[in-house]
């Protein structure tokens, strides 16, 4: 008699168990550590090529960690690096990656329209393995391409980092 309702009473907690673990997520996300150590490197690296950039890293959920202004970056540069990293992060894709999609798919140009997005290069995704953990956006160079060069050599820089 107490073997059944031992093993009901096991099964019970069992079933609970996995219930209550099944309505969580474990994700994992940039520190702000790492986020400021990737926002420094990249404006050092767009520094050393003589770019006046601004830099902005966003956690896995397109929250700002950290923004370094460079000196003499234009006023624009904030917000445009912010929508980058958005961008990137949203789409799990560099944002001029996303900016050429657009001009080759028609249906895709509608994505300029997405509140917080902007098609141009200069946001990449940080990732951790194949997961998103976060995204850098730089804006201030003359070119996208520029940008997205600035914070690809930084995000090298930090490459071990990612791996654990």
């Amino acid at each position: 008699m107490i073997k059944p309702i031992a093993l009901t009473s096991a099964l019970f907690i069992g079933l609970l168990t996995q219930a209550s673990a099944a309505g969580l997520n474990t994700e994992r996300n940039i520190s702000l550590a790492l986020a400021s150590d990737l926002a420094s490197r990249t404006l050092a690296v767009c520094q050393a090529d003589g770019y006046n950039v601004s830099v902005t890293v966003v956690d896995r959920a397109g929250i700002i960690k950290t923004v370094l202004r460079g000196d003499n970056a234009g006023p624009h540069t904030v917000k445009a690096s912010e929508q980058k990293a958005f961008t990137a992060l949203s789409t799990k894709t560099p944002s001029g990656q996303v900016m050429e999609n657009s001009q080759k798919t028609p249906a895709a140009n509608n994505l300029k329209d997405i509140p917080g997005f902007l098609l141009l290069g200069g946001g990449v995704p940080v990732k951790a393995g194949d997961e998103v953990v976060g995204a850098v956006g730089v804006a201030g160079a003359p070119g996208g391409h520029l940008d997205a060069q600035c914070a690809t050599k930084a995000l090298e820089q930090i490459s071990a980092q990612l791996k654990a």
